[in-house]
């Protein structure tokens, strides 16, 4: 069980690497791809990954866990990322940064809600998320001011708790007992098919041709392959083996690697500003994490 538990940490900070360093490739796609476009083709094709992976289908799924796959489909693959990506259009990305964040917050207290399993939450959890906000908010708002627009800044807000309804979900789906591989192509089916309407309203075209271009093609595969089929069976095991609240904390992180990333790819110059809010998201996830056995239990 020790060793079970362990590994749910590598598993949680690999995908949070992942996902921190998603943004220069999106940054590349936008040149020719609008976002619904990079989306549906990113989880089309981690699907498509997942069915080659394991091509087995599951069997005896009761309808109450059907609309459990279904949720989650709804909010973690097609909801929280039209909301994030709509919100970057009406405000601020540093505004956005920081108000995703919160995320854990909301899965804290939905688990408090719905979930047994996950046990009480102690003080350092709360002091932890405190913390943690501060860097975050140093490194979104290093050499800028913090500009409120109620549209954007709400329609984020939406997709943190979107991302905590999922974490719950994904954390009720666990209890299943179905492999991650084969809940997270299930998962990944229903959020396609609630993307596609999507698609009508923001102009989709297929343009497959654009694909010839190899830099397009490659960042693609990045985004489907590594960032959705991967990383969402990597971030759904951690939930089973971590629990959803120990796990969603590690959300602070993705402002650090984005960070990171930026310095080493983008040759973006360090702050003491941003070297702060690093140390600060760093610590906020360290309290939050290590608050003893009532921030999050394991089955």
């Amino acid at each position: 069980m020790w060793n079970r538990r362990m590994a749910g940490h590598p598993a949680a900070l690999f995908t949070i690497i992942i996902w921190g360093t998603t943004f220069i490739s999106t940054k590349v796609l936008l040149t020719d791809f609008k976002p619904v476009e990079i989306l549906f083709f990113r989880f089309v094709m981690g699907f498509v990954a997942l069915f080659l992976v394991c091509p087995h289908r599951m069997k005896g799924v009761e309808r109450k866990q059907e609309l459990t796959f279904v949720l989650a489909g709804m909010c973690g693959i097609c909801l929280y990322y039209l909301l994030e990506n709509i919100a970057l259009t009406y405000t601020m990305a540093s505004n956005v940064g920081v108000i995703i964040s919160v995320a854990p917050f909301f899965t804290a207290i939905l688990s408090r809600l719905f979930l047994k399993s996950e046990g009480k939450l102690r003080a350092n959890f709360f002091i932890g998320f405190v913390v943690a906000m501060a860097g975050v908010a140093l490194i979104s708002f290093n050499g800028s001011r913090m500009e409120l627009t109620p549209m954007g800044d709400l329609l984020a807000v939406l997709a943190a708790f979107v991302w905590a309804c999922y974490s719950i979900l994904t954390r009720k789906i666990s209890s299943f007992g179905y492999p991650v591989v084969l809940t997270t192509r299930r998962t990944f089916f229903y959020g396609i098919l609630f993307m596609v309407p999507a698609l009508f309203l923001f102009d989709f075209k297929i343009g497959l041709e654009r694909f010839a271009d190899v830099t397009h093609l490659l960042n693609i595969l990045y985004l489907g392959l590594g960032a959705s089929a991967l990383c969402f069976v990597t971030w759904n095991l951690a939930v089973k083996v971590l629990g959803a609240v120990k796990t969603s904390v590690y959300i602070y992180m993705v402002p650090v690697i984005t960070v990171v990333t930026s310095v080493l790819v983008l040759k973006e110059p360090v702050t003491w500003v941003s070297v702060m809010g690093t140390v600060l998201a760093v610590a906020g996830l360290f309290l939050s994490e290590y608050s003893g056995k009532g921030s999050g239990n394991s089955e």
